[in-house]
């Protein structure tokens, strides 16, 4: 009798590890498309005119090293090394976006000028060399990058961010509301100080 409990009591645990298997899959995997779908969950390109007006607030010229945090298609950096001549590091998570860069830099002939790089906007080893930094990003990410951009940056260094500002108490140099093809924009830019 106490045998065929434990027969019984076996083939319940084996049953249940068997339905419970493939739910453990499946966790694993909607924790990996959870972990793939992290990078960029919302991307939406500057308008080509929004980032010349970004690019001319900043003042960028041909000595300037522009880093665009999260850079999507690459048009910022594209559009600032064909127009001015700069060179220029774009930095983004998603390998999509960071083919589509490549595209762009292709595409504008500005490969010499420009390098696309796939890794955490957060992390950039060589931060300190950006004297323009371009970006829209979310708030959150703003909030997470001002006190890096205090610590690295030098003094002198511009940062021009789309639509989005930091929560704090570094308010902006200037504030602008551009004009674009589909809807007004908010431009913001900041002078590191020392």
């Amino acid at each position: 009798m106490i045998r065929l409990r434990l027969l019984a009591a076996g083939a319940l645990v084996t049953a249940l590890a068997l339905v419970l298997l493939p739910l453990g899959q499946d966790v694993r995997a909607d924790d990996k498309d959870k972990e793939e779908s992290k990078f960029n969950l919302v991307y939406v390109p500057t308008p080509e005119k929004v980032v010349e007006k970004m690019l001319d607030m900043a003042k960028v010229t041909k000595k300037d090293i522009v880093f665009d945090l999260g850079c999507g298609n690459g048009i910022m950096l594209a559009i600032a090394a064909k127009t001015y001549g700069c060179k220029g590091v774009g930095v983004d998570l998603n390998p999509v976006r960071i083919k589509e860069s490549n595209e762009t830099i292709k595409k504008f002939g500005v490969q010499k000028l420009v390098e696309i790089r796939q890794g955490d906007a957060l992390k950039v080893k060589d931060f300190n060399k950006a004297s323009v930094v371009v970006l829209y990003m979310l708030p959150e990410f703003m909030n997470w990058l001002e006190p890096i951009a205090k610590k690295t940056l030098k003094p002198g260094t511009r940062i021009v961010s789309h639509d989005y500002k930091w929560d704090t108490k570094w308010e902006p140099d200037v504030t602008i509301e551009f004009k674009g093809p589909e809807r007004t924009h908010t431009l913001y830019m900041w002078t590191v100080k020392k």
